[in-house]
């Protein structure tokens, strides 16, 4: 894997495929290797970087506690250290929230957006829930927390139909660093760019699935609302990770960068 050096450590990458640059961010506790199944459909045509967040994956981290913004500056100093930007950006969930950062810190950086399954502010309650997510997060041994995960990640239709892809997005929550799970928790409870969605400027392509309970799509249509050019799509009986779980999320998204 490719690294860059960070302040706070090695910034670690997957870089795959030739063509105008595709970014994609995943969310809370994973790494770029949940993205396989959409980097191998859009690598003939896309070069596809897809980095690993502070401790996360491979990146290596100094215990700092982070903020999403500061997320968001990673992806920027990735992007130059690339010198082929600016990026089409994808994410997911957390990796929404930064994209969201980077779009509105850095415009020049975003050609075009996918946003799916995310949000610019978790509600007034957030600093409580996610400090008790954080608490949870290492206080839980990893494999007990996947039964509250996969539920929230997937519908039971999935689980039934794609263990495998279950078994993938599983391991990769379990091997994630319990510490950098927590804090990556914090940056989410107060993080908010609620009233900034104004400011993107990138033709944006808005996913949620219709049975996301983590950001549900009131949330969604919220970013619609506050972003000029975007458009919403909300994904019938989906959950969660909808680019994970859903081909139709893959398509639109296809159509959106091509």
């Amino acid at each position: 894997m490719p690294v860059i050096e960070r302040p706070w450590g090695k910034y670690h990458y997957l870089d795959e495929g030739t063509g105008p640059l595709v970014v994609l961010l995943h969310p809370l506790a994973a790494s770029g290797e949940i993205w396989r199944t959409l980097t191998d459909q859009l690598a003939p045509n896309f070069r596809v970087v897809a980095p690993d967040a502070r401790g996360h994956g491979r990146s290596v981290w100094n215990g700092d506690r982070f903020t999403v913004s500061e997320l968001a500056e990673d992806v920027a100093a990735l992007i130059d250290h690339l010198g082929v930007g600016p990026a089409h950006v994808a994410a997911l969930s957390m990796g929404g929230c930064t994209a969201i950062a980077l779009a509105v810190r850095h415009p020049d950086q975003v050609s075009r957006l996918v946003l799916a399954d995310t949000t610019a502010d978790y509600g007034p309650e957030k600093e409580s829930v996610w400090a008790d997510r954080a608490d949870k997060a290492v206080s839980v041994p990893r494999p007990q927390q996947l039964t509250f995960q996969v539920d929230r990640w997937f519908s039971p239709d999935f689980v039934g139909r794609e263990p495998a892809e279950v078994d993938h997005v599983s391991k990769i929550f379990v091997a994630t660093d319990s510490r950098a799970h927590a804090a990556a928790c914090r940056a989410l409870g107060s993080y908010s760019d609620a009233n900034r969605l104004a400011e993107i400027s990138a033709p944006t392509l808005i996913l949620v699935g219709e049975d996301d309970y983590a950001t549900p799509p009131a949330m969604a249509h919220n970013l619609r609302e506050g972003i000029g050019e975007s458009e919403l799509h909300v994904l019938a009986q989906v959950r969660h990770m909808s680019l994970i779980e859903s081909e139709k999320a893959r398509e639109l998204l296809r159509g959106h960068f091509e």
